[in-house]
This record gives structure tokens, C-alpha cells and sequence, in this order.
């Protein structure tokens, strides 16, 4: 994920697409190349993501962390990047690919169900995102651009079912747009302040009992239904804290929560 100025977008490689521009690819277990995609790759997990597959696997977010990641802290930021670790074999193989696939496809991170389009928003001046667009960069060794299936991305999108995904990845990218300005006054990523943020953001056990078993609710206000939504939904709580981060950090309120 990066940030660039609008007249750097052609720059970026692929075949930049709107949403409405038709490309040909078909993915599938016929094609030579099925599954070498899941190998040899640095995997970027979301937020969203590892709540996904947290849950489908049965593990609390703690676990998931331990087990199956790596954050990485890359130069120009302020906040780690969370990467799935791959398997030690000689391949770096994705941990959850399986001799008949992906064992996580029904929960699969949003970066796989783009491939292999890699997709960005085109944000105004106060860095709302005002269009979404999309860059067809298949690896070389990939033959799905070779089949006749066509389709856009806005269609392509809504068969790899990722509609739940990217508001909150687009959410998360808004979010991260602001760690590249250091907002922990020289104390490091890795202060209690930015432990706290990483624990909102990726660990969502911890982030409910935060929220409803300290003095979190009489410290700051939240907006009509926001307390229950979260309390029940792991969704709806992610979403209060990628709020609460904005509003600790930058002092951004929103319906969400505000300070009292």
C-alpha cells in the first residue's frame, strides 16, 4: 500500500481500468499455473482480514497473530504493516493452501479476491476517496489473461464476493494514509500509544473488553446504537476502532465517537 500524487498514477505498472472497462481473465484448476500465485509472495493482511480469518479458523485474534504473522515496520511509516507468514518450505508458500487449493477461500483476504487486480482510490484534496480504480498486473507466469472470459472489474468484484470487503479496506487505507506522519511525537511505534492502536485495530477480543469492561464509555461518547452494534458485532467494533485511532490520535470525530 502507498501513497501517490494523482499525476504519479501513470507511472504505476499494469493496465490502469475503471470500474466499467471490460479485461479478459479466468482463473481455474485447468490452467498449468493454478496455485503458483499462492507462493513466493509478501501477503499484505488488513484489518478485515485477519477478523475474517480468525474466525473461520476457530482462533481467538491473539492466536492468529502468534500463529500466522509477521509486522513489519517499512521505511516512510509509523505503523507496522501485519504480513502473513508463509510456510518454511522451499516455495514460501501461503500456510493455507492445500493440495485441492485454498483452505480459506470462502474467507480469503481481500488481495486475493482482487487478483489480479490491484485497486486504488483517486481521493480529493482533503483525501476522500471520489474514484475508484483498478490495474490489471497479472505476474508473468500467470496464464488466466490468456482465457476468452471477460468481465469488469465492478463485476468481477461482485463474483469474488468483495463487496463486504472494501469499505473497510478502503477505510484502512484512509487510516494508514495518515501514519505517514508521525503521530507519536518522536516516542516510536512501539510506545504504549501505538501498542494500544495496534491491539484496536488487530485485535478485536482485547479492543471489546477495553471498550466495555474500563472506564472507555465514560470517557468518550459514543453515537445512538453504537455501544450495542459493537458489542455484538466484530464488524460494527472494527469500525469503532478505526474512529477511536482517528479520534486518540488526530482528535477526527465522527458519528461514531466523539470525546466527551
Amino acid at each position: 500500500m502507498r501513497y501517490l500524487e494523482p499525476d504519479a498514477i501513470d507511472t504505476l505498472d499494469g493496465q490502469r481500468l475503471t470500474g466499467h472497462e471490460a479485461f479478459r481473465f479466468h482463473c481455474h484448476g485447468g490452467l498449468a499455473c493454478f496455485n503458483r500465485c499462492c507462493r513466493n509472495v509478501h501477503l499484505l493482511l488488513y484489518p478485515f482480514d485477519l477478523l475474517r480469518l480468525k474466525r473461520y479458523l476457530g482462533l481467538t485474534a491473539a492466536e492468529f497473530l502468534e500463529r500466522h504473522t509477521d509486522a513489519v515496520l517499512r521505511p516512510g511509516s509509523f505503523f507496522p504493516d501485519l504480513l502473513l507468514r508463509m510456510s518454511r518450505d522451499d516455495e514460501g508458500s501461503c500456510p493455507f493452501l492445500g493440495d485441492s487449493g485454498c483452505a480459506v477461500y470462502p474467507e480469503r483476504p481481500d488481495v486475493c479476491r482482487l487478483f489480479p487486480l490491484q485497486q486504488a482510490a483517486l481521493c480529493d484534496a482533503g483525501g476522500a476517496p471520489v474514484e475508484a480504480l483498478y490495474f490489471l498486473r497479472p505476474p508473468p507466469f500467470c496464464l488466466g489473461p490468456r482465457e476468452t472470459r471477460q468481465r469488469t472489474p465492478e463485476a468481477y468484484c461482485r463474483e469474488q464476493q468483495a463487496g463486504t470487503y472494501h469499505p473497510l479496506t478502503r477505510k484502512w487505507a484512509e487510516l494508514w494514509r495518515r501514519f505517514q506522519q508521525d503521530p507519536w511525537a518522536g516516542a516510536g511505534p512501539s510506545c504504549p500509544q501505538a501498542r494500544m492502536v495496534f491491539m484496536a485495530l488487530y485485535n478485536l477480543e482485547e479492543f471489546h473488553r477495553f471498550v466495555f469492561e474500563s472506564s472507555f464509555l465514560k470517557r468518550f461518547r459514543l453515537g445512538p446504537g453504537v455501544a450495542a452494534k459493537a458489542r455484538s458485532s466484530e464488524e460494527e467494533l472494527l469500525h469503532l476502532a478505526m474512529d477511536w485511532v482517528q479520534l486518540l490520535l488526530w482528535r477526527v470525530s465522527s458519528a461514531r465517537i466523539g470525546l466527551r
